[in-house]
């Protein structure tokens, strides 16, 4: 009997600490990290100025090779524009995990590793790649692919790491590279349509320019505007249906593509619910709803439902992205039968959608009814931290511990 009751408490033990443990999980908070280091204030400053630090948490493996207040100062010196910095930095967050001790056994002594301003598209050539050397005396040695073996930069310590998710270096000094450095035109000065035709939504770009939409889609850039570009596989499906539609029709369907408001990807993960459109006039709702789940962003209308495949740019005031399917608004498509959704492992409540306000074209306005609040939406003079805490290294989860404070009680009551 003693032995049951032994066995009892320590059942109960148990399941207390369960329900007490925190649950660790993989997400970081670049800013977070650098905030605890003054010496790198300006540096953690402008990854939230130029929206790299969103970037940076959305991605589960990373390297930072970041650099004190003196390195910055002296790229600062430059006079450089905002654009052209997020890509000097970008070439500084590589798209692999290098700790300490793996900067310490490369193999071969050697690694080119490549960077998130090779990932944008916007590093020319085979330029966009970091080589990394391991240096006699226990040195590391950092230079760009195109330095020619130059490493200008060496490793001086490890500041934080997440083993195999982040991983935040110091180098000793900014990595020095012509194409990073040249002259990079505003959001509001690019060839929207040039941009699309490049990265896979040549068909919807040339729709666009033989349309009275492309002015509507020019009028609101320097407003704020968000696109979502379907491929050109979508857009040749689609083509059949899409000669069927009016002139009118024709202009407001493609206008439904676009949204009066710049919306980041971190805020439209953020942010969901109704979102207003360029198509948007009045008793013309041409809205669709904005759902996320995890790091997947979809785009619902009445009849189908459309994933975010791709990022083409994403910088205030402008933001392309690209979308596996023609997005298809109820006021064009009347008798259409509703997309049927995909079977769910689990059926779940889904959480009733926000109104959205009515906006007019031509006019850039908070895309739906929901809090504003977006982390890492805009510039911010907040040198420590500007990103919502659910970013942050750790979260509580009581599924887990309550299952098993229940068996745990389940199994005091047996012995008893």
């Amino acid at each position: 009997m003693q032995l049951r009751s032994a066995a009892a408490v320590a059942a109960v033990v148990l399941s207390l600490a369960l329900l007490l443990l925190p649950n660790t999980t993989e997400a970081h908070n670049i800013t977070k990290i650098l905030a605890k280091y003054p010496q790198f204030s300006t540096f953690n400053h402008y990854l939230t100025e130029t929206h790299l630090a969103a970037e940076i948490n959305n991605r589960e493996t990373i390297t930072v090779c970041a650099v004190d207040n003196a390195g910055m100062a002296e790229l600062l010196s430059k006079h450089l524009s905002i654009y052209t910095i997020k890509n000097v930095i970008s070439l500084h967050v590589l798209l692999d995990y290098f700790g300490a001790k793996k900067l310490h056994q490369i193999t071969n002594g050697t690694a080119l590793a490549a960077t998130m301003f090779q990932a944008t598209g916007s590093a020319p050539g085979s330029t966009g790649f970091v080589n990394i050397t391991d240096l006699k005396g226990g040195k590391v040695g950092f230079g760009p692919a195109e330095n020619h073996g130059n490493l200008p930069a060496t490793f001086v310590k490890a500041i934080d790491e997440i083993p195999y998710n982040i991983s935040v270096i110091q180098i000793s000094t900014m990595l020095p590279s012509a194409a990073a450095e040249a002259p990079t035109p505003e959001p509001s000065q690019m060839n929207i349509t040039s941009l699309m035709s490049a990265h896979g939504c040549k068909v919807f770009a040339e729709t666009l320019l033989s349309s009275p939409a492309e002015k509507t889609f020019e009028d609101n850039v320097d407003g704020g505007l968000t696109v979502f570009c379907p491929g050109d596989d979508a857009m040749k499906n689609f083509a059949p249906k899409f000669k069927k539609l009016t002139a009118e029709g024709k202009q407001s369907l493609l206008e439904y593509h676009g949204v009066p408001v710049y919306q980041s990807m971190d805020s439209l993960k953020s942010n969901n619910g109704v979102m207003n459109t360029l198509a948007t006039d009045g008793s013309k709702k041409y809205d669709f709803v904005v759902q996320n789940d995890g790091n997947v962003v979809t785009l619902k209308t009445k009849i189908v439902t459309a994933k975010i495949t791709g990022t083409l740019i994403d910088e205030q005031p402008l933001a392309i992205f690209t979308i596996n399917k023609v997005l298809m608004p109820r006021e064009l498509f009347k008798n259409a039968p509703a997309e049927t959704p995909a079977p769910a492992p689990a059926p779940e409540a889904d959480a009733p959608s926000p109104k959205g306000s009515k906006k007019k074209k031509h006019k850039a306005a908070p895309a739906a009814d929901t809090p504003a609040d977006s982390p890492a939406d805009g510039p911010s003079d907040d040198f420590a931290d500007s990103t919502a805490d659910d970013n942050g290294a750790f979260s509580y989860s009581v599924g887990g511990p309550v299952v098993a404070g229940v068996l745990s009680m389940w199994f005091f009551f047996v012995l008893l």
